[in-house]
């Protein structure tokens, strides 16, 4: 399917610029009562009539895809005077990639000064932990805890725990997330859908009882044409799609793509088995049923979307993921993605968006996510 219309943000994008200043005194508002995410990244969708975070992450793990800007400068600035700097990482770590990225995290922070160590670290009860005889003076948690809290470990740890997927929800962001969108657009002046995606929650492992399911479709049948109103509003041609996920992070597994609620009911052995299987073998309960946003970026016969990676709230780098496989409104995160730094897309029109629009909802989400962590402390 393809989608078409017009390019609402290359039109609203002198006013965006005309209210930079309005944007930076509201944005320092915000963070002066908040206490920011010392990290975090943000898969971002544009498609010329609307751009909007569709995933964020507490815990980002791609850092060897960063090639350039001042994350380094960021994390500093969120981390202060300290010495030594512990990453506490993933188990699985003989993932290539995922070491990778423990290196190139090691590397930014030892090139600020830190003394960096990584690895799980023995918990000893009533003590400490340490890294061969030396207690850190912060963890700096690269784990997003899929499987359950951390006890105590005697020393500070960030990001806080307690945004693990244990307990955190992808709808818990997008609802903290909606008012300063909301507060945004109308200093803007345009509708807060151009900079949003809608979505409800499915619970209690509904796509496994026939008459929760039942309601559900008509549920989802109603949500889609309450998306085509919006499409017929702004001359968007294209039926609307929406993603299930589970709303307890997938970490890219499981996303189902539908069109209509007849899609849920006749959904496959094979295609229920993985919608409902989650990270380590973990079954999942609730699912986010959430508007997709399809990618009008491209380059080099690829789709691309923005992945923005902040520290202390601020967008300090960036890559695309690029897929040659994919379409315009399928999930790029897949085995035959690639990443490009943005130096390797010459194209003007990408890189004001990506200053502009894409910066803006990428901080925005750095917002919702020290209000997520706000609810649980």
């Amino acid at each position: 399917m393809s989608y078409h219309g017009p390019d609402i943000l290359a039109e609203l994008e002198a006013k965006i610029i005309e209210k930079q200043g309005d944007l930076e005194a509201w944005f320092a508002s915000k963070r002066a009562g908040l206490n920011m995410p010392i990290y975090g990244s943000v898969d971002i969708r544009d498609a010329h009539w609307k751009v909007a975070v569709v995933d964020a992450n507490q815990y980002p793990a791609g850092f060897n895809n960063l090639r350039e800007g001042d994350i380094g400068a960021h994390l500093r600035a969120a981390i202060g005077d300290l010495r030594h700097v512990h990453i506490w990482p993933e188990s699985h770590t003989r993932n290539i990639a995922y070491q990778e990225n423990i290196d190139a995290l090691s590397t930014l922070l030892e090139n600020e000064g830190y003394a960096v160590t990584h690895g799980i670290l023995e918990i000893k009860p009533g003590a400490p932990v340490s890294h061969q005889g030396a207690v850190p003076d912060i963890i700096l948690l690269n784990n997003d805890l899929t499987d359950g809290p951390l006890p105590n470990l005697g020393v500070p740890v960030l990001p806080p725990p307690e945004m693990g997927w244990y307990q955190r929800r992808k709808s818990g962001h997008f609802s903290a997330a909606q008012p300063f969108m909301n507060e945004v657009a109308a200093l803007l002046e345009i509708d807060p859908w151009l900079i949003s995606t809608h979505w409800f929650v499915s619970e209690d492992k509904c796509l496994e009882r026939e008459t929760c399911l039942t309601l559900l479709a008509a549920e989802v049948d109603e949500f889609i044409s309450n998306l085509q109103i919006k499409y017929d509003q702004y001359g968007i041609e294209g039926k609307p799609t929406l993603f299930v996920k589970n709303d307890a992070g997938t970490y890219g597994l499981g996303i189902l793509e539908i069109t209509s609620g007849e899609e849920l009911l006749n959904l496959s052995n094979r295609k229920m088995n993985k919608l409902t299987y989650g990270k380590g073998g973990a079954d999942a309960e609730d699912f986010l049923i959430q508007e997709g946003v399809p990618s009008a970026l491209s380059w080099d016969d690829m789709v691309v979307e923005p992945v923005a990676y902040c520290a202390n709230g601020r967008v300090g780098g960036w890559f695309y993921r690029a897929n040659a496989k994919k379409g315009e409104m399928t999930n790029l995160n897949s085995p035959s993605s690639v990443f490009l730094d943005p130096s390797q897309i010459d194209d003007i029109a990408i890189q004001s968006r990506r200053n502009h629009w894409h910066m803006l909802v990428a901080e925005i989400a750095m917002l919702a996510m020290a209000v997520e962590a706000e609810s649980f402390s």
